[in-house]
């Protein structure tokens, strides 16, 4: 059991995974995920109940060292310090037991560890220029590291592409070999049927089911997470217009893309498909001015938008979900109200005075249209749920009614019911006119665009109409037809 004044996150929920197992933990957005997690870890004490490692009682709550030992936490927002090197990141606050620090030594440490756990990552390098996938393995060496056999991995696919994916499942395999025992937190059920052997179900803060995932159907684990039968999202027929509201023509940037064009009807769409080096992330984000590109010209209603120009973009009529709405989504002491109205703070009062009324009562609109689930618009977005604050994402970049959206994997870590109300405020901007750029990772996401422009190595190899099939899709953003 835990409260947090009067609601109450656990209630009589647990949890037991056996030695050496890989067992999930699933359940939509608030079902009390998190909470638990901080529990385990010794970061929140239970109001009741206890927590047991090997049948041990767990160690004081101050006792950091000994939590550590036993229990090691991989969050799905990285802990990773980008201006230390990789070496400095897997020891830090250990890099020396005398004085001065040996740095010749420290390397060597490093890099048996990460041989011990194949790491393929020099020592040396600076944290910040590691990709997602070689940051989650430092933090997953790093975490065994001190000694514990329990590891707890939070949504750690949600910024990885389909070949970083089976990696870390191959490596996870590997841990599991070498006796490890891992809690495995997605929304992404077919992960959970791929790399886990059992499943724990929390909704509404309480514990639903646990089960053999070999012996649990696909449909009835669904039920167990939103206590009723939940359908797939079924996208909306529509007939874009003959305006065209974004293009790019000619856009490159080394490294990057090349030779990009893209058109966006109003009323239409567009879907960006491809795997992480794809480029398809970096073009989204030139379209936004959150990157220059060497050559072409970007434009939103036949008018050319300023290169490189964020405020220029959402001035032409432009909305925006980024790709992390944890660093560049939110900012979480800021209100439900403060968040969402951001970019149209102008336009809320007068001689540079917004009028808290105006901001409130916009705010009411926000959360009403888009069922946030929230105590109110004077709460912080950073006390919300991932797929709650993902909402509040959401409703800044609507806010002005923009005539087009670019929205990059928008559900990421989100549950069900949040990924279709998600993809229907896609729909919805659609069906008043606006164009849509959507980029995702995951193939469902992209069943609502009237068509995908598929990347590969920085080109857009295929234009697919929409009925495709998943394989058509794959095959494609794999390079293996054209």
């Amino acid at each position: 059991m835990k409260r947090f004044g009067p609601t109450t996150a656990l209630d009589g929920a647990g949890i037991s995974i056996a030695e050496g197992e890989t067992h999930a933990l699933v359940g939509r957005n608030g079902a009390g995920k998190s909470t638990l997690v901080s529990i385990l870890t010794g970061l929140q004490r239970p109001d009741e109940g206890e927590v047991r490692f090997s049948g041990e009682p767990a160690p004081a709550l101050g006792d950091r060292d000994a939590w550590r030992q036993r229990v090691a936490c991989v969050y799905q927002k990285s802990t990773i310090i980008p201006a230390l090197t990789v070496a400095e990141n897997l020891f830090l606050n250990r890099q020396t037991e005398g004085r001065l620090i040996n740095w010749r030594a420290l390397r060597a440490r490093a890099r048996e560890l990460l041989d011990t756990y194949e790491v393929d990552v020099d020592p040396q390098a600076l944290a910040g220029d590691l990709g997602v996938e070689q940051r989650q393995l430092v933090e997953i060496a790093r975490a065994l590291s001190f000694g514990a056999r329990f590891i707890i991995l939070d949504e750690p696919t949600a910024r990885l592409d389909g070949p970083a994916i089976e990696r870390l499942f191959d490596r996870m395999r590997a841990l599991r070999r070498q006796g490890v025992t891992m809690m495995y937190i997605s929304h992404h059920l077919d992960e959970v049927y791929e790399i886990c052997q059992s499943v724990t179900v929390f909704r509404d803060a309480r514990h639903i089911m646990t089960a053999p995932v070999a012996d649990l159907p696909h449909d009835e684990l669904v039920d167990a997470m939103t206590g009723e039968a939940t359908a797939a999202y079924q996208a909306r027929a529509r007939t874009p217009r003959e305006a065209v509201v974004l293009a790019a023509s000619g856009l490159s940037l080394a490294g990057r893309y090349q030779d990009v064009e893209l058109s966006v009807r109003s009323g239409e769409v567009v879907g960006l498909a491809g795997s992480g080096s794809s480029g398809k992330v970096s073009l989204a984000e030139t379209l936004v001015g959150l990157r220059r590109a060497d050559t072409g010209a970007v434009t939103v209603n036949g008018r050319a938008v300023r290169p490189g120009d964020v405020p220029a973009a959402l001035a032409a009529g432009l909305g925006f979900v980024p790709e992390d709405r944890h660093h560049q989504g939110f900012v979480p002491l800021l209100s439900v109200a403060e968040n969402g109205t951001m970019s149209i703070a102008h336009k809320l009062g007068r001689l540079g005075a917004v009028s808290p009324a105006r901001r409130r009562a916009r705010a009411v609109r926000m959360i009403q249209d888009l069922d946030i689930k929230t105590e109110g618009p004077d709460q912080p977005v950073g006390d919300l749920s991932g797929g709650n604050a993902q909402k509040v994402v959401f409703a800044r970049a609507l806010a002005d009614d923009p005539d087009a959206l670019v929205v990059i994997n928008p559900t990421a870590g989100v549950d069900v019911k949040a990924k279709q109300a998600l993809l229907g405020a896609v729909e919805d901007a659609a069906d008043r006119g606006a164009g849509a750029v959507l980029v995702s990772d995951e193939l469902d996401d992209l069943r609502i665009c009237d068509r995908v422009l598929v990347m590969f190595h920085g080109r857009v190899v295929k234009d697919v109409p929409r009925g495709w099939s998943d394989h058509e899709l794959v095959a494609v953003m794999e390079g293996i037809e054209e």
